[in-house]
């Protein structure tokens, strides 16, 4: 009788290093292109993280580069700047400590859920073995003693589990990677750790660190979902094409390009999916719904075939059920996701947008589009950019500029090789009415989420990711206000962050909303107010330039377009973090962008003794009966 002896080799670490270990050794390929999967974690450390997390990355900070944040919530945002750049194959993990440093993640956790873009977070939670109840900073529910404020996290990540005990950190770690590389499940994921079993010494196998590659699908469509959508498409007189954050994230842009010129169908953008193809391209007509651009929302309400391609549909895109007006339309959707390929009682095409474009492209190859409707949405196109060229055109360089002004001195300034960021306030609208995307990773708005201070922290990871590219953060003052502080991250890293300030004093976007919706811009004003509860008054003396200054930033104040121009292009070229403060005119004197050129559905209060708010309620109506559900 012969006996076996297996030998396995174990390697021994506390949780916290061996985790630390295993995120170095991931990687994602696609295409036969490979990255590290986790490329650096951010943190702010306290109690629930210093003594494990932290001294982890101290212990292999040779594997795993580390960035020194400022606000959980802003980490959040860097990490998903970084892995928006990245075009999801490349993610940042971020740790913190337990009570209000896991808490304060939750609304970034949101953010790159609803954008499925993967960031992995690491909070840190009470003991697993309860020493002492409650220990600093602990939730205590009557009714549940394994609840902790970490389960705040479960509802905004697409994977969540807490390490109870070494050897469940096996099983939850290769689960949490496998989310954040799959194109369909990924967002936050959340691996929530005591602090007790973060020190805890266990005798893991060797083979748990040993290089690991999650491979990036691209599945094919289904023959009779395509066979489908090419009858349909075949079948349109007056076709249109929606692109969505997709197409950027499969690398689908050229595949796009070849599509849109083969068939001659025009091509509308979501916030996620401007930029795909280059501003200038023939079958480019603009962003598309509320922001959209006149010519893109018209061919929305005629055509008869609309095809989705990398877009979740949302209520900005459709503008609330409103837009798409022909009386038989019929939508087709290439979609990864299942879920977002059957919204809009779509004709589904589940499958990787670059795969999928390309069989479309086979199978229609002697496919075009009608003459006239080309020359119909050519001339269109040609009418619009005349209105862009109004709101930019500055009819006099000594004047203070408006915001449309600002974007088109800037337009004057870059090349392929800037990026811009936004999120929230009224940039986003005139940003994807008018701006002219000159490369297909330039335009970055975040819009899933629109989270006021997610610019200035998302400009950090996005440098992190094309480092040497000029990268500018567009905020308003109220964003500005909300999240400032990775400004003091940017220059700690040497990162030539390029932030331009507009000061209107105050929420102009919600302002104006407030004025359209009869509820009179009340408390969106940054000025004192009355015993009434109005405002009166000059602007509160804030100077936001100085604060920029304070944490570190090299500050330019231009007062006119000419010193604009000036401060703009030194900006440019700077190698520090280098801050455009400029107060911006909002006089009716001067060209503004566009106004709306679609619905968008903000209830209106139905009852009122307010004139104001009767006449919105009035247009709320009239609008109202327009929705449409696509069935």
């Amino acid at each position: 009788m012969t006996i076996r002896l297996t030998i396995r080799l174990t390697i021994r670490l506390t949780v916290a290093q061996a985790l630390v270990r295993f995120l170095a050794a991931q990687y994602t390929e696609r295409d036969g292109a490979r990255q590290r999967l986790i490329a650096a974690t951010w943190g702010v450390f306290g109690h629930g993280n210093v003594a494990g997390i932290g001294q982890a990355l101290v212990e292999e900070a040779e594997s795993m580069p580390f960035h020194q944040g400022r606000n959980e919530q802003a980490m959040v945002h860097a990490a998903v700047g970084y892995a928006r750049q990245s075009n999801r194959l490349s993610a940042h993990a971020v740790t913190t400590s337990i009570g209000p440093g896991a808490t304060n993640l939750v609304t970034g956790a949101a953010l790159a859920t609803i954008n499925h873009l993967p960031v992995l977070l690491l909070p840190g939670d009470t003991f697993a073995t309860r020493p002492a109840d409650p220990v600093l900073q602990q939730l205590q529910l009557p009714y549940a003693g394994d609840v902790s404020v970490n389960d705040c996290l479960r509802p905004v990540s697409r994977y969540f589990d807490r390490i109870g005990r070494p050897e469940a950190l096996i099983p939850a770690a290769l689960a949490a990677v496998r989310v954040l590389a799959d194109p369909v499940e990924t967002g936050a994921v959340t691996l929530s750790l005591p602090q007790d079993v973060q020190a805890e010494a266990y005798d893991w196998p060797a083979e748990f660190f040993a290089e690991r590659v999650w491979r990036v699908r691209r599945p094919s469509p289904d023959e009779d979902e395509l066979d489908a959508a090419v009858a349909a498409i075949g079948r349109a007189t007056r076709p249109l094409i929606v692109a969505g954050g997709g197409v950027r994230y499969s690398g689908a842009e050229e595949a796009l390009h070849d599509f849109a010129a083969l068939t001659g169908i025009p091509v509308a953008f979501t916030q996620a999916g401007k930029g795909v193809l280059p501003h200038g391209h023939p079958q480019d007509v603009g962003g598309i719904g509320h922001t959209g651009t006149a010519v893109a929302d018209h061919l929305a309400r005629t055509a008869d075939v609309v095809i989705g391609v990398g877009t979740r549909w949302t209520d900005f895109t459709t503008a609330s059920g409103t837009l798409f007006g022909h009386p038989s339309v019929r939508f087709v959707n290439l979609n990864i996701a299942a879920f977002d390929s059957h919204k809009m009682a779509a004709l589904p095409l589940v499958a990787d947008a670059r795969e999928g474009l390309e069989q479309l492209h086979s199978l229609l190859e002697p496919h075009h589009v009608a003459a006239h409707y080309v020359h119909e949405y050519a001339e269109e196109r040609l009418r619009w950019q005349t209105r862009v060229d109004a709101a930019y055109a500055v009819p006099d360089e000594d004047a203070r500029p408006t915001q449309a002004q600002v974007l088109g001195v800037l337009d004057t300034l870059v090349d392929g090789s800037d990026i811009l960021i936004n999120a929230a306030g009224s940039l986003p609208g005139d940003l994807h009415k008018l701006w002219r995307t000159r490369s297909t990773d330039q335009y970055h708005v975040e819009y899933g989420y629109s989270c006021m201070g997610y610019e200035i922290p998302a400009a950090i990871g996005v440098l992190l990711a094309a480092p040497g590219r000029p990268v500018w953060a567009l905020v308003g003052d109220g964003t500005y206000l909300m999240n400032p502080t990775e400004i003091v991250t940017a220059v700690q890293e040497r990162l030539p962050l390029r932030l331009i300030v507009l000061q209107n004093h105050g929420y102009a976007s919600i302002g104006g909303l407030s004025e359209a919706v009869g509820a009179e811009r009340y408390g969106t004003d940054y000025r004192h107010r009355d015993a009434a509860g109005g405002f009166t008054g000059a602007p509160l003396p804030v100077d936001l330039g100085a604060n920029a200054a304070s944490l570190g930033m090299c500050v330019l104040r231009p007062r006119t377009v000419r010193d604009l121009r000036e401060a703009l292009a030194e900006a440019r070229i700077a190698t520090v973090p280098t801050c455009v403060y400029v107060e911006t005119e909002t006089a009716d004197t001067v060209s503004g962008p566009p106004p709306a050129q679609a619905w968008w559905d903000v209830p209106v209060a139905a009852t009122s003794t307010r004139p104001s708010a009767v006449k919105a309620r009035e247009e709320y109506d009239r609008h109202v009966t327009a929705r449409r559900r696509h069935l």
